[in-house]
């Protein structure tokens, strides 16, 4: 299993670092990323009239645009990051990204 959770980690990091405005380290333990999203902070939602501030904002846009649950980093000590489990299948981490990547590329 610990190979398989290495898989993963890298295939959820990669696509991490893919998106736009996204950052990720390379998690040492457990099974959860901790990108920086501050890249996207400022930038509009469609339909919205105020622009993402924070990673409350980050989670909220994911959850509602690509349907994808995130934990803000704010309760992990970091407004800049959101928290996400890779302790899912390759195919749901896959999905995953690609919704998040069509979401995030709709951010003006």
């Amino acid at each position: 299993m610990a190979g398989e959770f290495d898989r993963r980690r890298e295939l959820i990091v990669t696509g991490l670092n893919a998106l736009p405005g996204v950052v990720c380290t390379r998690p040492r333990g457990a099974f959860y990323a901790f990108p920086n999203v501050s890249g996207l902070f400022g930038k509009t939602p469609p339909g919205a009239g105020k622009p993402l501030g924070g990673s409350v904002d980050v989670a909220a846009f994911l959850l509602e645009h690509a349907r994808v649950a995130v934990v803000p980093g704010v309760d992990f000590g970091s407004d800049a990051h959101v928290r996400l489990s890779y302790a899912t299948s390759s195919e749901l981490i896959r999905e995953g990204l690609t919704r998040m990547d069509a979401a995030i590329r709709t951010l003006h």
